[in-house]
């Protein structure tokens, strides 16, 4: 059959692999001069930042999407394990380094906080549990009803097991008496653009993604991911159409027929899969209604704000080198996400900052660093470059990093062009949020209103975030079947 994947997106490239294998002619139609959608890169004066994705975990979907085209991820690129994964710091001056260990992450935790290891240990064995009980319900298909979910459960309790009933800030609250501990946990809800407030306590379980299984760097940047899944999918047949606009997608008596570029031309096709966001595709592409106003309903996920700084030198903290992920936490995070959620900017947002030079020193000049940090921001809202960026700068100089008077140049991005590069309504990363206990129901199905249109992409089940991403290709293609 044939089959057009609007979008070459990982989710895209991914499912043009999958169907290409199993022995469909799958044609990939991009709209800008190269693919990999928000894994994209900045590379300027020796300096590279990946404006995207900064962090893979789960690398084994990849490598094994790779290997249907006849080779292995390690063999297309250096997978860098990450040791320490992450460094938290506080206000009050105190800091957490998690280990690549889960041994040793008690003993960290217990050293921050006496009687915390224990804590850390009970939070971990329940995270699992979690991610167990997802495996093979939540991740294992579509799901487009809470019975979509307990078909697949292997026994009554696994819908309770999930801790969907509870948000992450309570379920934080549960496990642990110091708030820093609580502030880490909560962060998890931001990895889909939601607030630990609202988002259900089932996100938990990526700290033990985490823990059991890595925190990844490509060397190079993690947008060399885009490029071997695009010589995987050429490898297998796949053709990649760059600067190909979709301007509609045309069905008829109930089915797709094929999709209309903007310049006029036409390709038709069996199969339409849409790896762009699914507010684009239900308003403009194939205006659907119904399914406009259920992601209405669900609402937006956060957007950012994205500085770049070219950095001269090397930055030491508590006499070590900077971690390459650092997450500088405010005093209060429950007033930052009460902000966010009211679409205003937060007074004192958590800022993130990944310095992957650290780690890969082909991210930056022998004397530099590649600092790239991220504030969480309401969508589509306005921000003044100029007084973000030194706002940001300046959180940091609070903290004893100085790095305002070591820049050599830096690069912004707002909202707005996050919507421009990549379609995403009002910028918002994560398509739908997480938050509330039907939002994995809320957000769009793989299966579209007509018949053989599919959605992959962060804006579909199951969401945002490589992983999640590669397993919703896995999803379409099960749907769309052999040839």
């Amino acid at each position: 059959m044939r089959a057009v994947v609007v979008g070459a997106g990982a989710g895209g490239l991914c499912v043009a692999i999958r169907l290409a294998v199993a022995g469909h002619d799958v044609t990939v139609l991009e709209r800008n001069p190269v693919v990999g959608g928000k894994l994209a890169a900045l590379r300027e004066g020796g300096y590279t930042f990946d404006l995207g994705p900064t962090l893979l975990t789960l690398p084994q979907l990849y490598d094994e999407v790779v290997r249907l085209a006849g080779t292995a991820l390690d063999d297309e690129v250096e997978l860098l394990r990450l040791d320490p994964q992450f460094a938290y710091r506080w206000p009050d001056g105190s800091s957490l380094a998690i280990p690549d260990d889960a041994a040793a992450a008690v003993d960290v935790v217990e050293r921050f906080t006496p009687g915390a290891g224990a804590q850390w240990s009970r939070f971990g064995r329940h995270a699992a549990e979690i991610w167990d009980v997802a495996l093979h319900t939540f991740l294992a298909g579509p799901v487009s009803s809470p019975w979509s979910l307990i078909s697949r459960s292997r026994r009554p309790a696994d819908l309770a097991r999930v801790d969907g009933r509870r948000t992450l800030a309570k379920a934080s609250a549960s496990y642990f008496d110091d708030t820093r501990l609580r502030q880490l946990v909560n962060r998890y809800a931001t990895y889909s653009g939601s607030s630990p407030y609202r988002a259900p306590a089932t996100l938990a379980c990526i700290a033990h993604v985490q823990e059991a299984h890595g925190c990844w760097h490509v060397r190079g940047g993690l947008a060399g991911l885009a490029g071997v899944l695009e010589r995987s999918a050429e490898r297998v047949g796949v053709e990649i159409r760059r600067g190909a606009d979709v301007g509609r997608i045309v069905a008829s008596g109930g089915a797709v027929r094929g999709v209309e570029l903007a310049d006029g031309g036409r390709v038709d096709a069996d199969i339409v899969v849409s790896d762009v966001d699914a507010a684009h595709l239900y308003a403009e592409l194939l205006p659907a209604p119904k399914e406009a106003k259920q992601l209405d309903r669900a609402g937006r996920s956060t957007s950012a704000f994205v500085l770049c700084a070219a950095v001269r030198g090397h930055t030491r903290v508590d006499d070590a080198r900077v971690a390459h992920h650092n997450v500088f936490f405010p005093l209060h995070d429950e007033q930052e996400f009460r902000y966010l959620e009211a679409g205003r900017m937060p007074i004192e947002p958590t800022v993130y900052a990944c310095v992957s030079s650290v780690t890969d020193p082909t991210m930056a000049p022998r004397d530099g660093e590649n600092w790239m940090f991220i504030v969480n921001t309401p969508p589509a809202t306005g921000i003044d470059r100029k007084l973000m960026s030194a706002a940001v700068l300046n959180r940091l100089a609070e903290r004893g990093i100085e790095l305002r008077n070591r820049i050599e140049f830096t690069r912004s991005l707002v909202p707005a062009d996050i919507e421009a590069r990549t379609r995403a309504v009002g910028g918002a990363i994560y398509g739908t949020s997480s938050d509330g206990r039907a939002a994995a129901f809320q957000r769009p199905a793989n299966e579209g209103p007509v018949d053989g249109l599919f959605l992959v992409g962060g804006s579909a089940h199951p969401g945002g975030g490589l992983p999640l991403v590669a397993i919703g290709a896995r999803i379409v293609a099960d749907l769309v079947g052999s040839a």
